[in-house]
């Protein structure tokens, strides 16, 4: 199901919400468009990749994408970059960190001059003459992990901050009641498991707060949309205790003894 976010007629941003086909978590993958050229922002892998290309069709071709965004190295990610790199000229945006792992996805020589790394700071890239902003999210949830911020749409494309575990067609809906969708979808329980500390939550919040974000979308689960709600999530995201903050020597037990 493909869902506009924004379209001015030049610029559009668009989801993609139920592609994932087969057990795997529900993942949304996004592209923009400005003046014909496009990007698609963490485009999957193997269960999407054919239904995206059928997807995006409607909006752009194959032949016009010049970048694919990976936000960090996760299969559900960039595991199809293989299939991406052979069909399009585009090239890969990819921390760092994560450009000698990619090319355990493709087939050798493929990636040859295809990415771009992300340095720490993040960069700044042009999509059709307009600038995309590609903004540091380090260790929430891996080291090397990125997001993208539109600024005509004000749309903050965040990856796995704001995820939560929920069908693809509830994900095409923003989150209307944000205490219920804590609990119901999960979201808390997700992030106190893979957010790495409060120190991390605490500095990317301070960064967002200095930017126009009108709408929060994550890779997984519903959005946040108007400037309470990406300011309820914002409040709630600063003080989260997550990941190394919540571990007890109970988390290393000794090995057991095993008796054969």
């Amino acid at each position: 199901m493909a869902v506009t976010l924004y379209d001015d007629g030049i610029h559009k941003c668009i989801g993609f919400t139920e592609l994932v086909q087969g057990e795997g978590i529900q993942a949304n993958q996004f592209a923009i468009v400005n003046n014909g050229e496009g990007m698609l922002l963490d485009p999957g892998g193997n269960l999407t990749y054919k239904h995206l290309i059928a997807e995006m069709a409607s909006f752009f071709l194959p032949s016009h994408t010049r970048y694919i965004f990976a936000s960090h190295q996760d299969p559900d990610i960039i595991a199809s970059a293989n299939g991406w790199l052979l069909i399009t000229d585009a090239q890969i945006l990819i921390a760092e960190e994560w450009t000698r792992f990619l090319p355990h996805f493709c087939v050798k020589g493929v990636t040859e001059g295809r990415l771009i790394a992300i340095p720490p700071r993040g960069m700044r890239v042009s999509l059709g003459g307009a600038s995309l902003d590609i903004i540091p999210a380090h260790y929430l949830h891996t080291v090397g992990f990125f997001q993208v911020y539109d600024p005509i749409s004000k749309i903050l494309f965040s990856g796995d901050i704001g995820a939560s575990l929920v069908s693809g067609a509830d994900a095409a809906s923003p989150v209307e009641d944000f205490e219920r969708h804590l609990q119901d979808a999960h979201m808390q329980a997700f992030h106190r498991r893979y957010m790495s500390n409060n120190k991390a939550c605490r500095l990317w919040v301070q960064m967002v707060r200095q930017m126009d974000v009108e709408w929060i979308v994550p890779q997984h689960g519903s959005s946040f949309r108007g400037k309470e709600m990406v300011g309820r999530f914002l409040d709630w995201f600063e003080t989260l205790e997550c990941g190394t903050d919540l571990l007890t020597p109970s988390d290393f037990p000794p090995p057991p003894v095993t008796v054969c």
